[in-house]
């Protein structure tokens, strides 16, 4: 079975090329500090690595999945998720659609009375790594070890 990457974006709008633009559009990141989850496929892995300049991203555990969809999902007009939107999905429990959304089973893009995306905010007590730097380098882009506590962060 696959699994999925939490990617968050980073960087802002201005001064992006636009084959990264393309990229990220497609991926539903259009403004700075919004998140999605993308199941793990060939054509993801290379988008990723195509924008790691302005994304960082992590494979996301379950209990992430469920935190994020509890405070951040969002449906039309920017409403909260209810229990009721989550069985007309086809899901008995928000534990059972962040299971699933976790390991690669639905996209969240899918998911049609839901937004794509979580909105989130500046983190907490700011960056503890540089914001320009790739992750191996002492930075926060690109595949990113310690997304998900940044993330907890974010919420």
């Amino acid at each position: 079975m696959g699994k999925a990457f939490l990617v968050v974006r980073m960087k802002g709008t201005i001064n992006v090329p636009h084959w990264a633009n393309t990229t990220l559009d497609l991926l539903h990141l259009d403004k700075r500090f919004r998140a999605t989850i993308v199941p793990e496929r060939d054509n993801t892995k290379g988008m990723l690595d195509k924008i790691k300049h302005y994304v960082s991203w992590q494979e996301i555990d379950v209990p992430t999945a469920k935190e994020l969809l509890e405070k951040k999902a969002r449906k039309e007009g920017y409403r909260k998720i209810t229990s009721e939107d989550i069985t007309k999905l086809g899901f008995k429990t928000t534990d059972d659609l962040a299971k699933s959304i976790a390991e690669g089973a639905v996209a969240l893009s899918k998911l049609k009375p839901l937004k794509p995306w979580f909105a989130l905010s500046p983190p907490r007590h700011g960056f503890k790594r540089s914001t320009k730097k790739m992750y191996g380098e002492g930075g926060i882009l690109g595949n990113h070890k310690e997304l998900l506590a940044q993330v907890r962060l974010m919420m």
